[in-house]
């Protein structure tokens, strides 16, 4: 069967899906799957899907759009699986703006129910010219290779929170954009979490010269068992651009299910680590995480930024009672910026 497609979502980029697409009814029930699928219902939040473009456009009640079967943990968002079986007609759930479709598990309450997203069949890919066959479609197709081993790299910055939404990508936006304004070749990354382009967009927007997620490494959503491999794959892709340092996010937060862990506890990650900065809500995770850094990961934190450093009375706390740097990303950008310069560089001009 032949479908118009209205809407293309983000996760679906590495496949390639064009407006017209053919369907076959037989579908694996597989992470990383490309379906064509129908939206049913209508909400005032969370209606949206980010396009391949990185924009934010409407769900509407009939739309039929590109969507990748995938799972989400999210402490602030849906939570939800990749069903046992799929086949044509089943309602499946919309768990995230870049086109995740799933059972959904564990409701938001502040989000409401899921948008429903009925099957209509998985879209097919034709490889190679001029031949008939088509393959079933998968996010896998040409995806940056994962790596057991991670090549020379730049230096890298990590910037890791306490949970979502603790200031990360805007925190790494600002170093971004404070070392390319200094002549520094800057590639950035976000190396765990679930399919969104927003945040690498946000990257380049910023200076970087190049930007990558999992979702380049055909991943859907992170895991403890995949996230270590993926990381070195992207880091060794990006070290081919020849940066001078590289700029990562390690999405959600850093006791979450995204595999976040994992890289922390990796040797040859961590060796290549100029600056760890920490995003934090309040005290309390500031403190939580700096002693969850020290005592478990045996690293140390640099620079702690994000709401707990929205005024005076956090930052001190911070740097009284932590004995941690406390800059805020959004008041004092050129401050937190000449403070990873120097833990990358040592003073170094550029």
């Amino acid at each position: 069967m032949k479908v118009t497609l209205d809407k293309i979502a983000s996760v679906t980029r590495n496949a390639r899906i064009p407006r017209e697409v053919l369907l076959d009814d037989e579908i694996a029930a597989e992470e990383g799957m490309v379906l064509a699928v129908r939206i049913h219902g209508k909400k005032t939040v969370y209606n949206q899907v980010e396009d391949v473009h990185g924009r934010m456009i409407g769900l509407n009640d009939g739309d039929v759009i590109a969507a990748v079967l995938g799972s989400r943990r999210a402490l602030r968002g849906y939570a939800g699986v990749v069903p046992a079986s799929v086949k044509v007609g089943d309602r499946l759930d919309v768990l995230n703006l870049g086109g995740v479709v799933g059972r959904c598990t564990s409701v938001n309450l502040e989000l409401g129910k899921p948008l429903q997203a009925e099957v209509l069949g998985q879209i097919l890919h034709f490889p190679h010219l001029g031949e008939r066959v088509g393959v079933p479609a998968n996010i896998k197709d040409g995806a940056v290779p994962w790596s057991q081993t991670l090549e020379k790299s730049a230096p890298i910055v990590y910037v890791a929170g306490t949970c979502m939404n603790a200031g990360k990508t805007f925190a790494c936006g600002e170093v971004i954009r404070f070392l390319a304004r200094k002549g520094y070749r800057v590639c950035g990354a976000k190396l765990t979490g679930v399919s969104l382009l927003r945040d690498t967009l946000s990257m380049v927007d910023r200076g970087a010269v190049k930007s990558l997620s999992f979702n380049d490494a055909g991943v859907v959503s992170t895991t403890g068992k995949v996230s270590v491999p993926v990381a070195k794959g992207l880091i060794n892709a990006l070290n081919k651009e020849e940066p001078d340092v590289l700029v990562i996010e390690l999405g959600d937060g850093i006791l979450g299910e995204y595999g976040v862990q994992e890289i922390l506890h990796d040797e040859e990650l961590m060796n290549a680590a100029s600056a760890h900065l920490m995003c934090a809500n309040d005290p309390v995770s500031a403190w939580g995480a700096v002693e969850l850094i020290r005592g478990r990961f045996k690293r140390d934190v640099h620079v702690i930024s994000g709401p707990a450093t929205d005024n005076a009375v956090g930052c001190d706390f911070i740097e009284n009672q932590i004995g941690v740097a406390a800059i805020n990303a959004r008041i004092e950008q050129d401050r937190l910026g000449e403070f990873v310069e120097k833990k990358v560089f040592g003073g170094k001009p550029s």
